[in-house]
C-alpha cells in the first residue's frame, strides 16, 4: 500500500509518503516526527473535529456553533451531522458548554456564548 499526503500539522506543507502495511509504515517526505505521526494515522485511522451549528430555540434567528469535543472517524461525519441537524437547544448558553455527551463517541461542545 502506498499514499500520497500534504502534512497539515504545521504551514510547511511537507509532501508525505507513506508505505507499508500490517502495522508497518513508512513515512518520507516529513521535516518532523510529527508529520510520521500525521501520516501513519492519517493512512490508518483518518479523524476530524467537526463543526455544525445548532438552532437555538427561544431566540428568534439565533444559531449556536458547536464542535466536536474530541476528533471523530472520519467516516462517522455524516451521521454525526445527522445527529447534530435535529437537535435544538435553549438560551442561555456558555462556550465550553456540553450540548451532548455522546454524539459518535464524542462530547458536543458549544463554541460562543448565547445570552
Amino acid at each position: 500500500m502506498k499514499k500520497e499526503l500534504v502534512c497539515i500539522i504545521c504551514p510547511r506543507g511537507c509532501a508525505l509518503t507513506v508505505s507499508g502495511e500490517n502495522g508497518v509504515y513508512n513515512v518520507t517526505g516529513n521535516s518532523c516526527p510529527r508529520g510520521e505521526r500525521y501520516g501513519i494515522d492519517e493512512t490508518t485511522h483518518p479523524t476530524r473535529t467537526v463543526t455544525a451549528l445548532v438552532r437555538v430555540e427561544n431566540r428568534r434567528d439565533t444559531m449556536l456553533s458547536v464542535k466536536t469535543g474530541t476528533p471523530i472517524d472520519k467516516g462517522l461525519i455524516f451521521e454525526w451531522m445527522r445527529l447534530v441537524n435535529g437537535l435544538k437547544v435553549k438560551a442561555p448558553v456558555k462556550a465550553g458548554t456540553v450540548i451532548l455527551e455522546d454524539a459518535c463517541g464524542a462530547k458536543l461542545v458549544a463554541t460562543r456564548d448565547v445570552e
